[in-house]
């Protein structure tokens, strides 16, 4: 069944940026930056998801935790159901921290091996009173039933659980703040193929009741083409390209898109694959190149390539690229 969007946007990104120092001498003076993030703009809709996908190192985990303002910024306005994240004060944001939410990568290092689920996920549910204490325990109970947890399992610890189930904890723990926006930072990537698809049908199976927003961010192309409604592309700190799932796995414009959805395997052994291999590798991001990022891996550089940014634009159907060809 396809879902049905609220079309107003829950999370808009305008132009954030986050970059590290870097410290050389013998006094420890900052001589420099790594630019983790380095001025990027999508909006979400309510309800529906943003994939976020480019190689490691490209800044993805980073832009997710400064959506969540565990990260500062160096720039640029997260603005979340109209308010400016980074505007808040600490009373304001803690008021607000329910309402965003974080799955991560590894299950088993983001659970406290000390604490049995109950625990883990009703914590926050206490902290934050969003039920009554004497319900807590049959809130936490529900909860868990929705994620595919059994009720015994309340009083058991995380190294009793495999990967799957202990991501489905981890999802519980964010669900159980009846949240807004979740960030998935590669939720399933450290799971088997079969688990994978269960966890992605139980995000999907919770998006469509609760009407949660997510930012999907993966590595896996064909998890994202079926999880996303739109997909947003990352090289060195930008967004080189960003457009509605179907319009960009059907016609991909950058270089760099190109080169990472030839490299999705089809089931079909018959049909040939046109793989497109970069060379070299991807340079620092605390010396990126002049120009377009890209243009040191590029085959179709031109001259104009290595010494002006192309402008990140809209074209058709709300495709926008930012790569000198479409100029």
């Amino acid at each position: 069944m396809k879902r049905r969007l609220n079309m107003n946007t829950i999370l808009k990104v305008e132009g954030l940026k986050k970059y590290y120092d870097i410290r050389g001498g013998l006094l420890q003076r900052v001589v420099g930056h790594v630019k983790a993030v380095d001025g990027i703009s999508f909006e979400i809709k309510s309800g529906s998801t943003f994939g976020l996908v480019g190689e490691s190192g490209c800044g993805k985990t980073t832009v997710g935790r400064t959506l969540l303002r565990l990260h500062s910024n160096n720039g640029g306005k997260v603005i979340f159901d109209g308010k400016d994240m980074f505007a808040l004060s600490n009373k304001e944001l803690r008021a607000i921290r329910p309402e965003l939410q974080i799955i991560f990568q590894d299950p088993y290092s983001s659970l406290s091996p000390k604490m049995p689920v109950g625990e883990i996920i009703g914590e926050a549910v206490r902290e934050h009173k969003l039920v009554p204490e004497k319900e807590l325990r049959n809130y936490v109970m529900q909860i868990m039933r929705e994620c595919g947890l059994q009720d015994h399992h309340i009083d058991r610890y995380p190294h009793e659980f495999s990967g799957g189930q202990r991501q489905r904890i981890c999802i519980a723990r964010a669900v159980a703040l009846k949240p807004k926006v979740i960030i998935c930072d590669e939720p399933v990537s450290a799971l088997d193929v079969s688990v994978q698809a269960q966890i992605i049908n139980l995000l999907m199976d919770l998006q469509k009741e609760r009407g949660l927003s997510y930012v999907f961010i993966s590595h896996d192309l064909s998890v994202v083409e079926h999880i996303s409604d739109e997909v947003g592309v990352m090289y060195l700190g930008n967004l080189v390209e960003k457009a509605p799932k179907k319009e960009i796995f059907k016609n991909p414009m950058h270089p760099y898109t190109k080169s990472l959805f030839s490299a999705i395997p089809t089931p079909d052994p018959t049909v040939k694959m046109n793989r497109i291999v970069l060379e070299g590798d991807i340079p620092s991001p605390a010396n990126p190149p002049a120009g377009c990022k890209f243009h040191t891996r590029c085959r179709d550089c031109m001259e104009i390539c290595k010494t002006v940014a192309p402008e990140y634009k809209c074209h058709d159907n709300d495709h926008y690229v930012a790569c000198h060809k479409y100029e």
